[in-house]
């Protein structure tokens, strides 16, 4: 039994293994470990990057059947190829967020746009039945001076936003816009809710989950 369940093991992770674009050792890591844990119809799915990857949402929410299925450092492209371990699953619910390392990455917002639909796209097609929530990038905040190729792309992020918006509504998916809560008068990220200007602190976590509770509760 052992020895079918290692083989079975192995060809799960050998999709994402063989896949087209190289990641990082973490992702294989945690790409592997959702492959193994799957999903099923009851399930509230979190998926995203390291700003989804970096909250625990069950607890925060008091929701045991949210799972977090954010990595950090992933890219739309990665999510792409890992979305199989979520929609074989048929989840009652996908909340998506994810773009800003693709803007690190000096990709347009026209191509990140693209890419997004693309994904929503696919989600709704794999598994019809889901209710997906898009959520806007949120804002950052480059006075940190952490994320040196982040500077300059506050518009980026506003211009992908608006895109966002569209393809959202036009997929049949919730759209959820978190930049305003996020912002400053300036549109930065506001400085109390990060201490690098691009990852959230506990209260920031606090303002999200408020903004989707009544999202994950209906």
């Amino acid at each position: 039994m052992y020895r079918i369940l290692s083989l079975l093991t192995g060809l799960l992770c050998c999709t994402i293994a063989n896949a087209a674009t190289p990641h990082s050792e973490l992702y294989y890591q945690r790409a592997s470990l959702f492959d193994a844990l799957g999903v099923d119809s009851t399930s509230i799915v979190f998926l995203g990057n390291s700003l989804t990857h970096g909250c625990e949402w069950h607890e925060l929410m008091r929701r045991p059947e949210i799972v977090n299925r954010g990595i950090n450092g992933d890219i739309v492209e990665g999510i792409e190829e890992r979305l199989d371990c979520v929609t074989d699953g048929r989840p009652a619910k996908i909340f998506l967020l994810c773009g800003v390392n693709d803007v690190s990455h000096d990709l347009s917002a026209d191509s990140v746009a693209t890419a997004l639909e693309k994904l929503i796209s696919h989600i709704r097609t794999a598994s019809p039945s889901t209710r997906l929530y898009v959520q806007s990038l949120l804002p950052i905040n480059n006075s940190f001076g952490r994320y040196k190729r982040l500077t300059g792309k506050e518009q980026v992020i506003r211009d992908i936003n608006t895109r966002l918006r569209d393809a959202a509504v036009g997929n049949g998916a919730v759209w959820i816009d978190l930049y305003p809560h996020f912002a400053d008068a300036e549109g930065n990220l506001r400085r109390e809710l990060t201490n690098d200007g691009l990852h959230l602190m506990a209260p920031g976590y606090i303002i999200w989950r408020d903004i989707l509770q009544p999202y994950v509760d209906e």
